[in-house]
C-alpha cells in the first residue's frame, strides 16, 4: 500500500471513529473533569453529577488557559453538528502539526 493511501485511510478512519464517538459519548463528566468535581465535593463516586456543578480552579500564580473548543463543541446552539465540526477540525489540525514536526525532523543535518 502506498504511503499516501495509508495516511489518507488513517485520517478517514480517525474521523469516522470520532463522528461515531460523538453519538456514543456520555454526557456525564468523566476523567479529569469528574475527578476535579469529586475533589471539590460537588460529586460523589456513588451519585450523579449535579446539573449545576462547575469545575473552579484556584489559578492564582499558576499557568491556565481556555480551551479553543471546550467540551469538543463549536459553541451554544450547534448541538451534535458543532461537536462533529470540532472533532474533524481537531483531527486535521493534529495531523498537520504532526506532519510539520515530522518534516522538520526528517530534514538532513547540514
Amino acid at each position: 500500500m502506498e504511503t499516501r493511501t495509508f495516511v489518507a485511510a488513517g485520517i478517514v478512519l480517525a474521523i469516522l471513529i470520532g463522528v461515531v464517538a460523538v453519538f456514543l459519548a456520555s454526557p456525564d463528566p468523566d476523567g479529569l473533569e469528574s475527578t476535579a468535581l469529586i475533589v471539590q465535593g460537588d460529586k460523589t463516586l456513588t451519585g450523579d453529577t449535579p446539573p449545576d456543578a462547575e469545575v473552579n480552579e484556584d489559578t492564582a500564580d499558576r499557568f491556565s488557559y481556555e480551551a479553543p473548543l471546550p467540551d469538543y463543541s463549536m459553541g451554544e446552539g450547534m448541538g451534535k453538528t458543532g461537536e462533529i465540526i470540532a472533532l474533524v477540525a481537531g483531527v486535521l489540525v493534529t495531523f498537520l502539526v504532526i506532519l510539520g514536526i515530522s518534516r522538520v525532523m526528517a530534514r538532513p543535518v547540514k
